[in-house]
């Protein structure tokens, strides 16, 4: 029968693994500012989104060294700060050590639907919208969260009621026809011309339409107006 004694280096030795892994695994001081640091940016990036804002942070890799002096940017800065986001970390005085971390970021806030089966050619108007309340983070990626966003725009496909509104469902109204007889306004510090053309394009609030006049010449302005366009010196 083996002696009790021979499973001490064994027991010893598995003791001393778990504390190895216990202490590789622990969260240092160093990354407990880190997850301060990126909780604090990302609440103050979605919180202009809703009243209540959730946010998960994973913590950094343990076999990462401390980031000092940690700034977090956002990665996709073009996109709401909903759901699923990775976050860089500038690491140092000077930055140059970047390190990336996921997090989830839930929203409790206001957006629009709409309110009736909305036809496609639709202008959007405040009539065919209503608001709901709910995790914005479950909405689409492409969500409109701003009514602002979408009123005047022209609906591209059929809008079931009670459904939430995506970017790439509207399109500008077009203010300018290809083929119309336009009016084109040039005007510069002491002087204001306008001239009659020809649209080569149609063209939205802000777009920018190619213009052909009697004379054959072609100019690029811009849509400021039902058949006006602009051009500045």
């Amino acid at each position: 029968m083996p002696d009790a004694s021979s499973h001490r280096p064994r027991r010893l030795l598995g003791a001393c693994l778990a504390l190895a892994w216990l202490f590789v695994h622990q969260p240092t001081l160093a990354d407990d500012a880190l997850m301060t640091g990126v909780h604090a940016f990302l609440y103050e990036q979605a919180q202009g989104h809703g009243e209540e804002v959730v946010i998960e942070v994973h913590p950094p890799s343990a076999h990462l060294p401390p980031c000092e002096a940690p700034q977090p940017f956002l990665t996709h800065a073009s996109r709401p700060v909903l759901g699923r986001v990775s976050v860089g970390v500038r690491c140092g005085e000077e930055g140059r050590q970047v390190r990336y971390l996921q997090a989830e970021v839930g929203v409790i806030g206001d957006y629009p639907v709409a309110a009736r089966d909305i036809a496609p050619g639709t202008t959007i108007t405040d009539e065919l919208l209503e608001t709901r309340r709910g995790d914005l983070s479950r909405l689409p990626r492409q969500a409109v969260l701003d009514e602002a966003e979408v009123l005047g725009q022209v609906a591209q496909r059929r809008l079931a009621s009670g459904s939430p509104l995506q970017a790439h469902q509207f399109q500008t109204r077009p203010l300018v026809e290809r083929g119309q007889q336009v009016t084109v306004e040039a005007q510069g510090a002491s002087f204001r011309v306008t001239r009659e053309g020809e649209a080569l394009e149609p063209g939205g609030e802000g777009e920018r339409v190619r213009v052909r006049f009697a004379n054959r010449d072609l100019i690029t302005a811009t849509v400021v107006g039902d058949a006006r366009l602009a051009v500045d010196f």
